[in-house]
């Protein structure tokens, strides 16, 4: 619970509906700011060069040691793109041309959401950022299935390879756990 409002400084917080509201949220009583708590967007991009698909193995928790399509925390002051972009850059050490939105995934039970879009690989080019400990481009037949660090990033391989074949591009809505 948050114990001090981040606009005045005061200790007047409290767990109320507010007017016109349907849900509790914490209000200053001193300076009546609605602190509102929201989903937090995970943006990210599956790179493409050629037949294949770069994929980062994670050197941070969570998941340490598994793949996943270079994704993270979109930041204040950040368009999705750009921060899908700095991701790819973060991780990879590679650049993107944004082709468009694949999927948007969520994850209600924890209060996320991910964008992912699609982009080709400029010249090829990556290396192994920070926040990996490997960079690899993999066929859909060299996929690390077993070893993929999130649902997101699995849901996301399988609709791009199925797209492929199909010979389509289209945004796939998914949630965790899946719908049906």
């Amino acid at each position: 619970m948050m114990k001090y409002c981040d606009q005045c400084g005061s200790d007047k917080i409290e767990k109320i509906v507010p007017s016109g509201d349907n849900k509790p949220r914490l209000v200053c009583k001193s300076c009546e700011t609605i602190h509102y708590r929201n989903p937090k967007i995970v943006a990210g991009v599956l790179p493409i060069y050629g037949d294949k698909v770069l994929l980062c193995k994670r050197s941070i928790e969570p998941c340490v040691g598994m793949w996943n399509v270079p994704s993270g925390y979109l930041e204040n002051k950040e368009s999705v793109e750009e921060g899908a972009a700095r991701e790819v850059w973060e991780e990879a050490l590679g650049k993107v041309e944004l082709i468009g939105t694949h999927s948007v995934y969520s994850i209600a039970r924890i209060s996320q959401v991910y964008i992912h879009f699609l982009g080709n690989l400029v010249d090829g080019k990556f290396g192994v950022g920070e926040e990996s400990l490997d960079c690899q481009l993999f066929s859909e037949e060299e996929i690390p299935w077993d070893n993929i660090a999130f649902t997101s990033s699995t849901f996301t391989l399988k609709r791009y390879f199925a797209d492929r074949k199909a010979g389509l591009q289209q945004t796939h809505l998914g949630n965790y756990p899946e719908v049906e």
